[in-house]
C-alpha cells in the first residue's frame, strides 16, 4: 500500500513538473509569434524555471531524466515557434508533389526541426543540473540564476554554427513588439537580451520559492528589468538621423514561387516590376530594391533579362537591385543580388547569399535523406545545389554603400555585422517568403530584420516577393510597410550611418564570456575539493 501511494505521489509530481514546463514553454513561444505581448516574456518562463529548480533539488532525477525534461520543454517551445509549417500544406507550388508526400514534408519540417533543436536544448537542463547540484553553487541561487541565463544565451549562439541549427526562436524576437526591451541588442547582441530575460525569470522564480529572501530576489529581478528598460528607452528616444537622406523603394510584385517559375507568366513578372519601379522613381526614389530571385534566371546567361533590368534602370534613372542567379568561378550557380546603375551599366560588385536554406537551396546529407525521407530531397526548386557566397561584398554607390542580405541570411546576426564592418551604410534585404503565405512566419522573419537593424544601428530596406516588405529604422521601428499578398511598392527616406554600435565592434563577445564563466566555474566546482585535499595533506606532512 505504501509503495502504491509513493508511486502515485511520484506520478503526480512528474505530472506537475511537465505541466509547469509546458506552460512556461508555450507562453514564451507565443511571445515570439505575437511580439505585441512580448513584455510578458520577462515573466513567462517562471513556471518552467520553478519546475527546473525543483527537479534539480530531487536527487532521484539523474542526468537522463534532466535531459528528458529539457527535451520536453524545448519541444513545446519549438512546436509553437514552428507551427506555421502547417500553412505550407499541400505544397502545391512544387510540381509533382502529392498530398501524402506534402504531409510528410510538412511534418518533417514542423516536428523534425523542433526535434533537431530540442536534442541540443535538452543539454541545457543537464548542464544546469550539474551546476545547481554542486556543493558551492547549491548555496548560491544568485549564481544559479546567472548560469541559467548564460546557458540559454550559449544555446542560442550554437544554433548559428551548422546547417542543422536555425536561430529562428531567439527570445529577443519577442521584444520587437516592445522595442524598448530590444535596444540593448545594440550593446552586446540579441543573445545578451536573451540572457537578461532568462535571468530575470530565474530571480523571479527564486522569489516565489524562497520566502525568507523573497524581497531580495524580487528586487534583483525588477532591477535588471528596469535597468534594461531605462537603457533601452535612452537608446530608443535619443537616436537621431543626421546628414542627407537617401530615398529608397522596395518593390513587392506579389508573384509567388509557383508563378515566377512559370515561363508563361514571365511577361507578367516583367511588367509588374517595371511598373512599380517607374512609380517609385516618380516618387523620387534613387535606389529600388527588388525581392530575392525576382527574376529566377541566370542573368549572366539570359542576356535578355540583363538587358531588361538595364533598360528599366536607365529609363527611370535609378539604381535597381535585382534578385537573380549568377555563376561562381567553378560554374556553380549562386543566389545573388545584382545592381544596375542609372546609366544602365551593371555594377562590378555582386552580392551572393551566404547562408543557404537546407532542403530549399541545397540538400545536406543527400544520400541519407534520399533513403529516410525521399520527399525532402525533392522540395528544392532547383535541380542542383547552389553554392554559397563567400563575403559581404558591399556595393559602393554614389548615394550610399549598401550591404545586401538575402532571405535566410537575415536570421544570422554575424552576417549583418560583417556587412556593417565592411562599410555598409544601409542594409538592403531581398527575400522570398511566398512559401509562408500569410502565416506568422512572415512576421517572425521580418522581426529578425528588426533585430539586425538594432544590433548594427542601420536602416534596413526589406523587399519581399509576396510580403511583408518594410523599411526599418536603426531602432527597429517600421516607417513604411506593405501587407502580405498585395502588390505595390513602398518609398521612404533613409539615412546613411557610418558609426558603429558596441555590438558591431565586439560581436558576440558576451557569449564567449558566458562560455568562459561557465567553464571556469564548472572546473572550479569539480577540482576545488581535490586541490584543497592535497593542500591539507601537504600541510600535515
Amino acid at each position: 500500500m505504501n509503495i502504491k501511494l509513493f508511486s502515485t505521489d511520484q506520478s503526480r509530481r512528474r505530472g506537475i513538473r511537465f505541466g509547469l514546463l509546458a506552460l512556461g514553454a508555450i507562453l514564451t513561444g507565443l511571445t515570439l509569434v505575437f511580439p505585441q505581448i512580448g513584455i510578458i516574456e520577462w515573466v513567462s518562463l517562471i513556471p518552467a524555471v520553478i519546475a527546473l529548480i525543483k527537479i534539480c533539488e530531487d536527487e532521484s532525477v539523474r542526468r537522463r531524466g534532466l535531459y528528458g525534461y529539457g527535451f520536453f520543454f524545448f519541444m513545446c517551445f519549438y512546436l509553437v515557434n514552428y507551427h506555421w509549417f502547417v500553412n505550407l500544406y499541400p505544397l502545391d507550388f512544387i510540381d509533382g508533389m502529392t498530398k501524402p508526400a506534402a504531409l510528410c514534408v510538412v511534418l518533417a519540417g514542423w516536428v523534425g526541426l523542433s526535434v533537431l533543436q530540442s536534442l541540443t536544448g535538452g543539454l541545457v537542463f543537464v548542464v544546469f543540473g550539474e551546476f545547481a547540484r554542486s556543493k558551492r553553487t547549491k548555496k548560491l541561487p544568485v549564481l544559479c540564476a546567472l548560469i541559467g541565463g548564460a546557458l540559454w544565451a550559449i544555446f542560442e549562439w550554437t544554433q548559428t554554427l551548422t546547417w542543422a541549427g536555425v536561430p529562428w526562436g531567439r527570445l529577443a524576437i519577442g521584444q520587437t513588439g516592445w522595442l524598448i526591451g530590444a535596444q540593448t541588442a545594440s550593446l552586446l547582441g540579441s543573445c545578451f537580451v536573451t540572457f537578461l530575460i532568462v535571468t530575470v525569470n530565474f530571480f523571479a522564480a527564486y522569489a516565489v520559492l524562497n520566502i525568507p529572501k523573497r524581497k531580495i530576489f524580487a528586487s534583483v529581478a525588477a532591477g535588471i528589468f528596469l535597468l534594461n528598460t531605462v537603457t533601452g528607452a535612452l537608446i530608443y528616444f535619443t537616436d537621431k538621423d543626421e546628414g542627407e537622406p537617401v530615398r529608397i523603394s522596395a518593390v513587392q510584385g506579389n508573384i509567388s514561387s509557383q508563378e515566377k517559375w512559370d515561363s508563361s507568366l514571365t511577361n507578367k513578372t516583367l511588367e509588374v516590376y517595371e511598373r512599380y519601379t517607374k512609380e517609385a522613381a516618380e516618387q523620387g526614389a534613387r535606389i529600388v530594391v527588388w525581392p530575392e530571385s525576382a527574376l529566377p534566371y541566370n542573368i549572366e546567361s539570359r542576356k535578355s533579362m540583363a538587358n531588361f533590368v538595364s533598360r528599366v534602370a536607365r529609363e527611370n534613372e535609378v539604381t535597381v537591385l535585382v534578385g537573380a542567379f549568377t555563376y561562381n568561378d567553378e560554374g556553380v550557380e549562386l543566389n545573388s543580388v545584382i545592381a544596375f546603375l542609372p546609366d544602365g551599366a551593371k555594377h562590378d560588385t555582386v552580392y551572393s547569399k551566404r547562408h543557404l536554406v537546407p532542403f530549399g537551396e541545397f540538400v545536406p546529407m543527400r544520400d541519407f535523406f534520399a533513403v529516410v525521407i525521399p520527399p525532402l530531397t525533392e522540395i528544392a526548386m532547383l535541380s542542383e545545389d547552389l553554392a554559397e557566397g563567400e563575403s559581404a561584398n558591399v556595393m559602393h554607390l554614389d548615394e550610399a554603400s549598401l550591404g545586401s542580405l538575402i532571405c535566410f541570411d537575415s536570421i544570422y546576426d554575424e552576417l549583418a555585422r560583417d556587412s556593417t564592418l565592411a562599410g555598409a551604410e544601409i542594409i538592403t534585404l531581398s527575400t522570398n517568403d511566398s512559401w509562408f503565405l500569410d502565416s506568422a512566419a512572415l512576421y517572425m522573419h521580418n522581426a529578425q530584420a528588426k533585430l539586425r537593424a538594432i544590433e548594427n544601428g542601420r536602416y534596413v530596406v526589406r523587399a519581399a516577393n509576396t510580403g511583408v516588405s518594410t523599411v526599418i529604422t536603426p531602432t527597429g521601428k517600421t516607417v513604411a510597410s506593405l501587407d502580405a499578398l498585395v502588390e505595390g511598392q513602398i518609398t521612404a527616406d533613409v539615412y546613411t550611418r557610418n558609426d558603429h554600435t558596441l555590438y558591431t565592434f565586439v560581436g558576440n563577445i558576451f557569449v564567449y564570456l558566458c562560455i568562459i564563466f561557465a567553464a571556469v566555474w564548472f572546473a572550479y566546482e569539480k577540482f576545488a575539493d581535490k586541490i584543497l585535499t592535497k593542500e591539507k595533506k601537504s600541510d600535515i606532512i
